[in-house]
């Protein structure tokens, strides 16, 4: 079976490392950055990159489609928070608007669209993967907004008829290994993984607060 696979979020080696591991899997898969300043190439030749404007409802509305066309269907979806640096100097109202439109509301805009095509087809993966945040004042509110919204996510899990995994980053920098074992995870479909925590070699339950 085509598996329609989505991997959006920062531009990061942790997303290049999922992007890798997808390409291992599937022929083709869709790609989506939080804008930035960076130079936004994906150097995955199975990847076709999607614009996408986190903080517009349309946008996250317009992204499943433009994947959906792509693929068929859109079968899991990674999402990844690797926050950049956003404080580099000092904390001004840009900044601020920046952390909410992109790296607070850009999630929930995509998860209500995801979500809500899963359910409507009974079916799908959704994993949420952390990263650790810069020591960064506006990149660990960004972490811990996505945690929280996470945690929330999995506590409803088991009401919903697709699956939904979280993943916490590993004590170590291995981004290639921590993307192999989220696929495992993804891959393995196991029942009991739904609504709860994983972390590359540990377990951790839903309720980390």
């Amino acid at each position: 079976m085509t598996r329609g696979i989505l991997i959006a979020g920062n531009n990061s080696p942790l997303l290049t490392a999922l992007a890798e591991e997808a390409a291992r899997r599937v022929e083709h898969f869709v790609a989506a950055f939080i804008p930035d300043q960076s130079d936004k190439t994906l150097t995955v030749s199975s990847a076709e990159m999607l614009n996408w404007n986190p903080g517009s409802p349309i946008a996250a509305r317009t992204l499943l489609l433009g994947a959906e066309n792509r693929l068929g269907q859109v079968n899991e979806a990674i999402l990844v928070c690797a926050p950049p640096r956003l404080c580099k100097e000092h904390l001004d109202s840009g900044k601020i608007e920046s952390l909410v439109n992109d790296h607070i509301k850009g999630w929930l805009l995509l998860v209500k669209e995801l979500t809500a095509a899963f359910r409507a087809r009974k079916a799908g993966a959704l994993a949420l993967v952390l990263s650790k945040p810069p020591e960064d004042l506006l990149a660990l509110v960004a972490s811990a907004a996505f945690q929280a919204f996470t945690h929330g996510l999995l506590n409803a899990a088991t009401s919903e008829p697709f699956q939904t995994i979280g993943f916490s980053p590993p004590d170590s920098g291995d981004e290639a290994s921590f993307a192999a074992f989220i696929f495992k995870i993804i891959d393995e479909g196991n029942k009991k993984n739904n609504g709860r925590w994983q972390r590359y070699g540990k377990f951790f339950p839903s309720k980390l607060f």
